[in-house]
This record gives structure tokens, sequence and C-alpha cells, in this order.
């Protein structure tokens, strides 16, 4: 009779439990404004087919919703802080593409910023031998020894920074190393200078640290550099931290040393100003581009926080590994908070990233083959784009995107669809009439644009170019009404 009752419970709570994360996957489809226009292409089959899963399993009800009349109601209000702050829509786009996949819909999905290569094999192997050792506990709250020694040594060797294993805290990502260099710099009221078009998270991270996020617009005519000229001009007492990123997200853009010079002689004149340099995607650089890191320059050691990690160069984006150097003063602070946020980073993943970072000088040859396929896509699409009527592009000279400017094509129509507006209605309509997902350059800070991923086989850009080409060829000029 116990054994009845508990498979008869259990059967209750997995329906429930896939009842729900059917409802899951569907709102998830209808929670952004990109899938509001998609519900004939995508959420009814989707839809159709959790139910159809749904349907198959179920069984009666055993827990019933209590009448909530006589209860006292509940209080949901939100922190004004997350109020402030945006979802990811790179995150959600994925998100989105994935569902449609996985509900079988053919979707190439451009968005994510992910290698398409799989974890080195030896990188792995050393993760493997990580859980057969037992190397499975808490590691330091800072990272391993071992590991932050060996960050220490990349950093001399490949950057011309010196620091010591207490200058280094090892974090799950680069994204939580920026967003806790900012908490730990940045006071209410302070300004965060971020160069746009910019990576999606900068503005709100700096929104979660009671920070204003001030953006200074760049040029796709000047390669998407800040200007020197415009940054001074925008500075003041208030300005507290400066964001660069290079090779940057979305663009690909390099900062030539000379122009990051002429930056830190702005940056010095400014006691209060500190610079977070994202450097994620170093190694992923085309010649004759070079990368700078920006402690290295005169006088800027002091007032730098050099963000890297492990996700990018070493496609090891799971492993969730990066990490953050910069004077101890600054790097105690960002440990103080991790040791009450989320402690260490996987000790699996601590092993796995000394071994990544034995491989020899900027990856070795694994890194190297992954570099030379990236460089082939960029080259076919910059191509193929080219070809097109009304695109503008910025050859990007590191990372895996294309930034391109596609406001040309704003103020025609579809039918069946209706107007492109913008980065967004464009991306939309490329998800609903060619399948391929993107990424609306709204999100970046710059609306005239779409980002695109090239982190992907190049059979999948080839066939995702073909489609879009046929979706715009649909395109036509709005007729007054």
């Amino acid at each position: 009779m116990a054994g009845s009752l508990l498979g008869s419970c259990s059967s209750s709570i997995t329906f429930r439990s896939a009842r729900l994360a059917a409802s899951s996957d569907i709102e998830s489809l209808r929670s952004i404004s990109f899938s509001s226009h998609l519900h004939r292409l995508s959420s009814n089959s989707l839809e159709q087919k959790l139910h159809v899963q749904v349907q198959s399993s179920r069984m009666p009800a055993v827990v019933r919703a209590e009448s909530s009349s006589d209860k006292t109601p509940i209080d949901t209000s939100l922190s004004p802080r997350v109020n402030s702050v945006k979802p990811s829509k790179t995150v959600a786009i994925t998100d989105q593409a994935t569902a449609l996949v996985q509900a079988g819909v053919p979707v190439i999905g451009l968005a994510a910023g992910e290698p398409d290569f799989d974890t080195p094999a030896v990188i792995a192997e050393a993760g493997i031998n990580a859980i057969s050792d037992g190397y499975t506990r808490y590691t330091p709250n800072a990272g391993a020894l071992e590991l932050r020694t060996a960050i220490c040594h990349k950093l001399k060797e490949e950057n011309g920074i010196t620091y010591t294993p207490d200058q280094i805290l090892v974090s799950n990502g680069a994204k939580q190393s920026i967003l806790q260099a900012a908490l730990a710099v940045c006071s209410p009221g302070d300004e965060v200078i971020i160069p746009a078009p910019y990576w999606v998270s900068y503005p709100e991270m700096a929104r979660l640290a009671d920070a204003k996020p001030v953006i200074l617009p760049t040029l796709i005519s000047n390669n998407f550099l800040l200007d020197p000229k415009l940054l001074a001009s925008k500075l003041s007492d208030k300005s507290r931290l400066l964001i660069l990123c290079s090779p940057a997200n979305p663009t690909g853009s390099v900062y030539p040393r000379r122009l990051l010079e002429e930056i830190a002689d702005i940056v010095s004149k400014h006691p209060r100003l500190l610079v977070l340099s994202d450097e994620i995607y170093e190694h992923i650089i085309y010649a004759p581009a070079t990368h700078t890191s920006f402690a290295s320059l005169p006088g800027m050691w002091e007032r730098t926080l050099t963000v890297n990690g492990f996700s990018k160069a070493f496609a090891m984006t799971g492993w969730r590994l990066g990490y953050l150097a910069g004077p101890k003063h600054f790097v105690a602070a960002c440990g103080k908070i991790q040791s009450q946020f989320t402690s260490g980073a996987s000790s699996i993943s601590q092993k796995a990233g000394v071994t990544a970072l034995g491989m020899g000088y900027a990856g070795g040859e694994a890194v190297s083959t992954m570099v030379k396929a990236f460089q082939e896509r960029r080259d076919f699409l910059v191509k193929s784009f080219t070809e097109l009527e009304g695109v503008k592009i910025s050859e990007p000279q590191g990372a895996f995107y294309l930034f391109l400017d596609f406001s040309f094509y704003y103020g025609t129509e579809a039918k069946g669809f209706g107007v492109i507006k913008d980065s967004e209605s464009l991306c939309r309509y490329l998800l609903d009439q060619a399948q391929v997902a993107l990424v609306p350059g709204d999100a970046f800070g710059d609306d005239s644009c779409i980002r695109i991923s090239y982190a992907a086989a190049l059979s999948s850009l080839e066939a995702a170019m073909e489609r879009i080409k046929n979706a715009l060829v649909l395109l036509r000029p709005l007729v007054p009404a």
C-alpha cells in the first residue's frame, strides 16, 4: 500500500514537473518582444509538441491548488536594482533558437558567442583526471595556488604584465569577474564609461553596482573605435570606471597600441578613473592586428583591472572559469564579494585551466587551428555580405563576430510580415522567414546594426547566408498609405 501511494505521488510530481517545464518553455518564447511575431512559425508547433509529451504521461493530479480567497496577499514587489536591469537579449535569443530546434524547427543559430569546437582533448583529460584523482573539494576562495601561479606566468610572458598570486582572483567565468569589479569599486552616483557598441552586460552590471552607465558612441567608418577627444569631453569627477574590450564584442575591433596610449594619457589626468580591460578574446586575433594589454602601458598598471578567461580561446564555455588581475587592494575587495557570493570556482575546471595554460604560447597549436578556422569563416562572410546591396561592413580584426549596418533595409516591408522598422524587427523577420537567429544591434547600443556570430561550422554559415539573401530579396519599399 505504501509503495502504491509512493508511486502515485511520484507519478503526480513527475507529471506536474513536466507540465511546468512545458509551460516554462512556451512562455520563454513569448517573454521577449522578439518572439511575439513568431507564433505561426514556432510557438504553435512547439506548444503542440510539448502538449503531446504531457498528454502521453497524463495521470490524475493528486495535489490541488488551495483557495487563496482567505489568504493575506503576498508582496511580490522586486528590488529597484533588479527592476533597473534588462535581461540579456543574446541569452534570450539563444535560448529561443535552442527551443525551436528542439521542437523540430530547422533554425540556424548565429546568436551565441560560443565556439563550436570541442574543448581540446588534453584539457578535457585533465578535468577527467581531476575527478578520478579525487580533486573534487573546495579550493581557496581566490583559486588554487597552482592556477594563480600559472596565470601570473602567462600574463608576464604573453602580456608583459607582472603580478603575484595574491593579485589574481579566479572566478566562475569572466562575467563574474567583471561584475565583482564593478561592485567593488563603484559607489552610488559613480559613472561607468562604456564605448558603444558594447557587450550587452556592461551597462546592466553598472546598474547592479548602483552606478550610471555613460555610453560613448563610435562609428563604423572608424572601425567602432573610441575617439579619445570624445572620451576626454565626457569625463568628470563622477567617472569611476572605463570599460575597454579588445578584441571587441560585438564588433571584432582591435585597439591599436597607439590609440590605447592616447586613451591612457587621458585616463592619467583623472585620479578617480580606473580601467577595466576585458581581454577574453585576446588570442582570437587576425594578422596583422596585435593585442596590447592596457595594464602594460606606462602608468596604467596601478589603475587597471585586467579580466580574462578560458571560455573563448580554449572552447571552455561550460567549464565556467575566468580571472581578474590587478592591484592587491582591488583584487582583495573583489575576493571579499566572491567569498559571500559563490566562493571559489570549480576545482575540476581549475585543474583543466592549468593544463590549458601549459599548452604553449597563446594556446599553442590547438588554439591556432581554431583561429585559422574562424578567420576562414570571417573571410567568407565578409565577401558574401559585401555582395549584398546596402550592407555596411567594418571588417573584424579579432573575436568571431560581424557587426553589420543593415539600416538600408529599414522602411521596407514583407508580405505577411509587415514593416522592417529597426534591428529587432529585421532580426524577427530573418528568424521568421529565413529561420536564422541573429541578435539585433539595439542590444549592443547601435540599432543600425545586427550581430552575427561566426562561431559555427562553415557549412552552417553557407546555408545561413543563402537563407538571408533569399529573405532580403523579398523586402520591398514601404508603399505610403
